[in-house]
């Protein structure tokens, strides 16, 4: 796993992957200053869309487009279909893990996962022990962070389940490649993500509370336009065609959520929440927020609104709970995990610990709670100094951090400075939740790190963005639906561009 990166272009660096063709040829027939100039076009329409985000923190840019690469990445229907099912099994895990340690809590009582990584975990809410969810739905939205390494097999690296981010992007980065290279888009049999809007609408207001009317009322939830990801916020709202709402908005009487309007109160179904569970709700957790709803949670257990993502999701996307994951799959279904879990060392077990300090400079250590690329050690990045401190903060909080092997992360051809050059990427399917089923779009937000040889995608540390295509089989006859097919085809779908 930490051998020659695959390079999903030309697999072992001698030929060309035939799902890669077209790009090649395309590559191949495009000058550099072409390409160059329509990456520069590509960044100009990102900065009028106002596509953005901030950097806590950072002095030099709070605010700043993520960047973005406008060469493909490629996947086949083949690969999608062992990705999707994988995906499936893995989040329809996740919620009835949720709906378990929140209820019965027949696994823990069974010895599968250790009770005190649940009722000790930061994220454990008390609150909506012994809450009803509709469908026992917890995770809505899911955001399931895979990679592909040298074995050229697909890993789960880490499971979003809170508020998972970065969906604006993969729409928005389509958009732009459909109004940049219509020719391609003509050539190519790509399936379409444009419909991810309708998709989550569907899904969340399959999940309104018993009481709602026939037409749900659905309101997504901000802290607030200084929040680093406010421009997802309201690009989504806009797109569910749905009210784009702070706190102060929303009020309770009576344990119903109403919205304030211009024509006055209006009922509140379903609640789109973009804020963490502690400022929800300044009685049921931090009373100094002003960003939650007085008496929420008192609404949200009685049964008179839906949140989503779940109140108390976040045990489950612990990156100590992450190494559990096999096991959750196979105690509620019956079945062995499509998608493997990386190898993961638990640094909380002492023979686990021992094996990390003596082997920090070839390892990848986490914390537990952490997230956005921070708080970890690369081991074969970081010098002396930084191995010891890490050492120290090991020894002295174990619990607080998992390590697993450094990764070679797959490669996908990137257009950077000096020309076309391989990349590491990863890959952000979302997985969406209903009550009738689970709605996966074909795709999902491909990240890059666009510094050579770096391993760290995320935005907030250097990394971009590219669009995602799944493409028919090159063998394969069915077509089926896609964004292909002829260039007036390909300019009414960017009509419905999100």
């Amino acid at each position: 796993m930490a051998g020659v990166a695959f390079d999903e272009m030309t697999g072992d660096g001698s030929t060309c992957r035939p799902a890669y063709s077209l790009i090649k040829s395309w590559l191949a027939e495009t000058k550099p200053e072409t390409l160059k100039r329509r990456q520069e076009e590509a960044e100009f329409l990102f900065r009028r869309i106002g596509i953005t985000f901030a950097v806590y923190g950072d002095a030099e840019a709070e605010e700043r487009i993520i960047p973005f690469d406008i060469v493909p990445r490629v996947l086949t229907t083949a690969e999608w279909g062992t990705l999707s099912k994988g995906l499936t099994q893995r989040v329809t895990a996740l919620n009835r893990f949720l709906a378990d340690i929140y209820g019965k809590g027949e696994i823990i009582r069974a010895g599968v996962v250790p009770q005190e990584l649940v009722y000790q975990n930061p994220s454990f809410r008390p609150e909506m022990v012994g809450v009803k969810l509709p469908s026992d739905v917890y995770v809505q939205i899911a955001g399931i962070d895979i990679i592909r390494t040298d074995d050229n097999d697909f890993y789960v690296l880490e499971d979003n389940a809170r508020t998972p981010s970065g969906v604006s992007y993969m729409l928005e980065n389509r958009d732009v490649m459909m109004r940049l290279f219509p020719d391609l888009f003509a050539e190519a049999r790509i399936q379409p993500v444009e419909n991810y809007p309708d998709e989550l609408l569907a899904s969340l207001r399959s999940l309104a509370p018993a009481s709602a009317p026939s037409e749900p009322t659905v309101a997504l939830m901000t802290p607030g336009p200084l929040n680093s990801a406010y421009y997802e916020h309201s690009f989504l709202a806009d797109k569910l065609g749905v009210d784009l709402v702070e706190g102060r908005d929303l009020f309770v009487r009576d344990n119903v959520v109403y919205m304030r309007t211009t024509e006055g109160p209006k009922r509140v179904d379903v609640i789109y929440r973009r804020i963490d569970d502690d400022f929800l709700d300044p009685l049921a957790f931090r009373p100094d927020s002003v960003l939650g709803v007085p008496g929420l949670i008192s609404a949200y257990r009685a049964g008179n609104v839906n949140v989503a993502n779940a109140v108390g999701t976040g045990v489950a996307d612990d990156k100590a709970m992450y190494t559990y994951m096999p096991d959750i799959v196979r105690f509620y279904l019956g079945e062995e995990p499509i998608l493997k879990n990386v190898p993961t060392w638990r640094c909380r077990e002492p023979d686990s610990l021992k094996y990390v300090l003596e082997n920090l400079p070839d390892l990848v250590v986490k914390e537990v709670q952490g997230s956005g690329g921070y708080g970890m050690l690369v081991g074969p990045k970081a010098d002396k100094a930084q191995i010891e401190s890490f050492a120290a903060k090991l020894k002295a909080d174990p619990d607080n951090f998992i390590a697993q092997p450094t990764l070679a992360l797959s490669t996908s051809p990137t257009f950077v400075e000096e020309g076309i050059a391989p990349r590491h990427v990863d890959l952000r399917p979302f997985v969406l939740t209903g009550s009738d089923k689970v709605r996966i779009v074909p795709g999902g937000l491909t990240r890059v790190a666009l510094k050579e040889g770096s391993l760290v995608v995320n935005s907030s540390q250097g990394g971009g963005t590219k669009d995602t295509w799944i493409i028919e089989d090159p063998d394969t006859d069915d077509l089926g639906p896609a964004e292909g097919g002829s260039p007036s085809q390909s300019q009414s779908q960017s009509q419905g561009k999100v």
